[in-house]
């Protein structure tokens, strides 16, 4: 028999922080560092749930892998943060395969639409038009975990067979029993009670940091730990591009220039011709049997 959820009064991130309880009384400096030594904490408190974490990256890797997609879904604070992941995935792999659903819609990134996180219509209407399917992983974010917009939408995404996890800092959570697994980062109190924008915030961007750049270091879009995929659309990025090629290759900067205007400006393409001695159309050909692995693409491409 499963027990009963906690009510809201009841969850570890609703109590008050004792070491906060006259916090309009310090100064300044004294304020900064109770915050900065609660932060401290979360690290923590993620590190209990890595094999949590580890499972997720495996099945997000495996989705990306056969052409599916990672939906996150998330109201408020939760929904910004999987905005703000999901968007810096393109500049970052130059990949378009992870989305994000926010309760009230593109206007909650920059208003306050808090009244959409009680609508579990809405919720159960933008997942299903994503149309999630078995081969797609819904990520679910609420730091309560009980959030009807998130709860209805990770219902829906279960009930159409996409593998569902949640991610919560309260165990024993509705979230956690409508998902297929869950990730529990238990940070306790927040030092202003019941903002979860703070240490819960801080755990759930954390997570969704490992997570993503985990998922794509494992399909092959990272080389050491290079950002191999990245896209140079602007000085700063075709900078950067340029020097990852120098650092991956030892190639002079003229080469690995050369190499990226030759390319198309195409970092993991540039890459390969320079490790693998090999043109433009053979390194293309390469990554597409390599199914975009930059390394593997390396290796395949290198004359016998």
């Amino acid at each position: 028999m499963k027990p009963n959820s906690p009510t809201l009064p009841q969850l570890h991130t609703e109590q008050p922080n004792r070491a906060a309880s006259d916090l309009d009384r310090k100064s300044s400096l004294d304020i900064a560092r109770l915050i900065n030594a609660e932060d401290a904490t979360v690290a923590q408190a993620v590190s209990r749930a890595l094999p949590q974490i580890a499972r997720a990256i495996d099945q997000v890797a495996a989705a990306l892998r056969r052409g599916g997609r990672l939906i996150y879904v998330g109201a408020g604070t939760s929904g910004r943060i999987a905005a703000l992941d999901s968007l810096e995935i393109l500049p970052t792999f130059n990949s378009d395969k992870i989305h994000f659903i926010i309760a009230g819609g593109p206007k909650a990134l920059s208003s306050a639409t808090e009244i959409s996180e009680d609508d579990s219509k809405a919720g159960r209407q933008e997942m299903s038009r994503r149309k999630p399917t078995r081969h797609d992983v819904v990520l679910a974010i609420a730091s309560s975990g009980r959030t009807p917009f998130t709860l209805a939408a990770v219902t829906e995404a279960r009930r159409r067979g996409a593998h569902t996890i949640a991610l919560t800092c309260n165990p024993n959570s509705p979230l956690e029993r409508a998902a297929n697994f869950a990730i529990v980062t238990q940070v306790g109190p927040e030092v202003l009670a019941g903002s979860s924008r703070m240490k819960a915030g801080t755990a759930h961007k954390m997570v969704l940091n490992i997570i993503s750049t985990a998922a794509m270091t494992r399909l092959g879009y990272v080389y050491g730990n290079l950002m191999v995929n990245v896209a140079p659309k602007n000085s700063k990025l075709l900078d950067r591009a340029v020097r990852i090629l120098q650092q991956a290759t030892g190639a002079t900067r003229e080469s690995a220039t050369q190499a990226l205007k030759a390319s198309g400006n195409r970092t993991p393409v540039a890459l390969v011709m320079l490790a693998a001695q090999v043109n433009r159309a053979e390194a293309t050909s390469a990554l597409k049997k390599a199914k975009a692995n930059v390394r593997q693409a390396i290796a395949n491409a290198k004359p016998a």
